[in-house]
C-alpha cells in the first residue's frame, strides 16, 4: 500500500491496521464470488438479471396509470391480488419443467413472448391510443398487459431455478466427478450470484431512469409520454436477455460436450456428465394434475362477475399447498415437523402484512412534489443499498435464528414506516423551516430509504435458506416449489388485506376527463394519516403475535403430538 510522503510512520501503521480487515472483508464477501464465476453459471443469471430489469418499467406504470387511467386504488390493489397469482402456481410450473427438461428453451423463449407481448400492449397504449380503444377500453387493456406480464416471469424464474442446478459442472475438465464439498461450495456460489444478478439488474434499471428523466419537471404532458413510449420500447429488451441465455447455455453446452468427445467420451456418458435431469421423472398427480385444475378454476372464477372471487380463489390456493406441505412432512420427526409448520407461519404472516397501496405514492408526487427522477433516484439509492445489505449482514443471518432474524425485521420496518406518518402530518415543514431548508421532505425520503432498503433482501435470503435446509433429500424441488408457493400466497393475501384497508380508509388522486378537462373525482388524502398509522400497526403486531404464539406453543404440541 502506498502512503503519501508527508504522513508520519505512525499515521501510516495505523492505517496499515485498519485496511488490513477491510481489504480481507472485501475479499472474502465480494472479490471472492467474482473469482467463482465460471462461463455455464451465466445462461440462468442472465435470465435472474431479466427479471431484475423488469422493473425499468415500475415508475412509468404508476405515472401511466396516474395521468391515463381512472383506476382507483382499491382497484389496483385487487389487481395486484391476481398479478401474484401466477407465482403461487410454480407447484404444477416446476413439475413441468422436470417433464419437459430437454425443450427448457422453447419454455424460456414462450415466457419471453408473453412479457414481449405484455410490453407492446403498453407501448400500443402510448403510441396508437385511439386505435386501441377501438378493440377495448384502456384500462382493460392494461389489465391484461398486468396479467400477462407475472405469467412469463414465473415461467422463465421457474426454469432459471433448475437451469442453477445444471449450470454448476459437476465433472471437471478431464471428466473426473468433482467432490461433494466442493459442489456444495459452487451452488452456495450459484444461488449468491443470483440475487446479485436480480438486484443488480435493478440497480442498472434505476440508474437508466435517472437518466431518462433528466429535466421532468421542465416538460409538458406530451414530452412526458415521448419519455414512456421510449422506456416501454426499451425494455423490450428484457425478453431479449432471456433468450440470450438460452442462446449462451447452449454454446457452453456444446463446447463442453466437444471437449469431453475429444477426451474420448462416448455420447451417452457426456449427457450424464452435463445433465441434471438425464431421466424424465414419472408425473406426480397430486401436484401437477390438482395444480392445473386448481389453476383452471381460477381462471375462471377471476373472470367471472363474483364479488368474492379472489377470496375463494386464495383460500383454495392455500387449502391445496397447505396439503402438500402436510404430505411432504409425513415422515419428519414431530419436534421437527412442528418447528417447521412454525418458522413457515412466522414467514407467512411477516410476507402477508398489507401495505399503504398506490395513494402512498400518489400523495407523495401531488402534496410532496416528487417527480420521475426523484422516484428513480430513490429507486436508485435503494437498489444499491440492498445489494451492500446482502454482504453486510451475511453474517447476521447465518449466526441468528430465521425467528430472530423475522422479529428484528418487523421492529425495524415499523420504526422506518415512521417518517411516513411524520410527514403526511407535516413533519417535513417544521423540519425544512428548522434547517433552513436542508432537510425537507425529499431529505427524509431519500434518507428513510437508505435505511429501509435492505430490509426486502434481507427478509428474502433468510427465507430461502431455510427452505433449502428443511428440504427432505429426496424431494428437494417438490419441497421447494411448495414452500415457495405457500410464502407467495401470503403477498397475494397482503394485496387482499391492502384492498380491505382501501375500502375502509378512501384515497383518489385527482381524475379529469380526457376531452373536456373537467374533474371526474377530486384528490382526497384526507384518510391516508389514518391508513399509514393503521398499516404500521398491523406490521408490527401481527408478526410479534405470531412469533410469541410459535415459540410458547410449539414444543408443547410437539411433545403430544410425540405422545400420541
Amino acid at each position: 500500500m502506498q502512503f503519501p510522503e508527508d504522513q508520519s510512520p505512525r499515521d501510516r501503521e495505523s492505517i496499515s491496521i485498519h485496511a488490513g480487515p477491510i481489504r480481507q472483508w472485501l475479499d472474502a464477501n465480494i472479490l471472492e464470488l467474482g473469482r467463482q464465476i465460471r462461463l455455464s453459471y451465466l445462461p440462468p443469471l442472465m435470465v435472474y438479471l431479466a427479471a431484475g430489469i423488469s422493473g425499468l418499467t415500475g415508475i412509468v406504470g404508476t405515472f401511466f396509470v396516474k395521468e391515463y387511467l381512472g383506476l382507483s386504488a382499491e382497484f389496483l390493489a385487487s389487481l395486484g391480488f391476481w398479478a401474484m397469482l401466477p407465482w403461487a402456481m410454480k407447484m404444477p410450473m416446476g413439475h413441468l419443467v422436470d417433464l419437459l427438461w430437454r425443450h427448457k428453451g422453447r419454455l424460456i423463449y414462450f415466457g419471453a413472448g408473453l412479457v414481449a407481448l405484455s410490453l407492446l400492449i403498453m407501448i400500443g397504449l402510448l403510441a396508437k391510443p385511439a386505435a386501441m380503444r377501438e378493440i377495448m377500453s384502456p384500462e382493460s387493456w392494461y389489465v391484461l398487459s398486468v396479467l400477462l406480464a407475472p405469467m412469463g416471469y414465473v415461467i422463465q424464474d421457474t426454469v432459471a431455478d433448475a437451469m442453477t442446478v445444471e449450470a454448476v459442472p459437476r465433472v471437471d475438465e478431464e471428466g473426473n466427478a468433482i467432490p461433494d464439498e466442493q459442489l456444495k461450495l459452487a451452488h452456495t456460489t450459484m444461488q449468491t450470484l443470483g440475487r446479485v444478478a436480480i438486484i443488480g439488474g435493478t440497480l442498472l434499471v434505476a440508474a437508466v431512469n435517472v437518466f431518462m428523466f433528466s429535466g421532468v419537471e421542465n416538460m409538458d404532458i406530451d414530452q412526458k409520454k415521448g419519455i414512456y413510449l421510449e422506456i416501454y420500447r426499451l425494455a423490450l429488451v428484457i425478453p431479449a436477455v432471456s433468450v440470450a441465455g438460452v442462446w449462451l447455455s447452449a454454446m457452453v453446452r456444446n463446447r463442453d460436450a466437444r471437449r469431453l468427445a475429444a477426451q474420448g467420451f462416448e455420447l451417452d456418458a457426456i449427457e450424464k456428465m452435463q445433465s441434471a435431469h438425464v431421466e424424465t421423472p414419472e408425473v406426480n398427480w397430486w401436484i401437477l394434475g390438482g395444480s392445473l385444475a386448481f389453476l383452471a378454476f381460477s381462471v375462471v372464477m377471476g373472470l367471472a362477475d363474483f364479488k368474492f372471487s379472489a377470496e375463494i380463489v386464495f383460500a383454495g390456493s392455500m387449502g391445496i399447498v397447505l396439503f402438500l406441505m402436510r404430505q411432504l412432512t409425513r415422515d419428519i420427526a414431530p419436534d421437527a415437523r412442528l418447528e417447521l409448520f412454525g418458522t413457515a407461519a412466522v414467514i407467512f404472516v411477516f410476507r402477508a402484512v398489507p401495505t399503504s397501496g398506490a395513494g402512498s405514492t400518489w400523495w407523495m408526487i401531488d402534496e410532496l412534489g416528487f417527480d420521475q427522477r426523484f422516484l428513480s433516484k430513490l429507486s436508485l439509492l435503494a437498489s444499491a443499498l440492498a445489494l451492500l445489505g446482502m454482504f453486510v449482514f451475511r453474517r447476521f443471518m447465518a449466526e441468528r435464528s430465521v425467528i430472530y432474524v423475522f422479529g428484528a425485521l418487523t421492529v425495524a420496518g415499523a420504526l422506518l414506516y415512521l417518517p411516513n406518518i411524520a410527514m403526511f402530518y407535516g413533519f417535513h415543514h417544521w423540519t425544512s423551516a428548522l434547517t433552513h431548508g436542508l432537510i425537507d421532505a425529499r431529505a427524509i425520503a431519500l434518507i428513510d430509504t437508505a435505511l429501509e432498503s435492505p430490509l426486502g433482501q434481507i427478509a428474502m435470503i433468510p427465507m430461502l435458506t431455510w427452505i433449502a435446509r428443511s428440504a427432505p433429500p429426496a424431494l428437494k424441488a417438490t419441497y421447494f416449489a411448495v414452500m415457495a408457493a405457500f410464502t407467495n400466497l401470503a403477498l397475494s393475501l397482503s394485496q387482499l388485506g391492502t384492498k380491505y384497508l382501501n375500502q375502509v380508509f378512501t384515497v383518489t388522486r385527482q381524475i379529469t376527463d380526457g376531452v373536456t378537462g373537467a374533474i371526474k373525482v377530486p384528490a382526497d388524502y384526507s384518510q391516508l394519516g389514518e391508513l399509514y398509522i393503521s398499516v404500521t400497526l398491523l406490521g408490527l403486531i401481527l408478526p410479534l403475535t405470531t412469533i410469541y404464539l410459535v415459540q410458547r406453543h410449539a414444543p408443547r404440541l410437539a411433545r403430544q403430538e410425540a405422545r400420541n
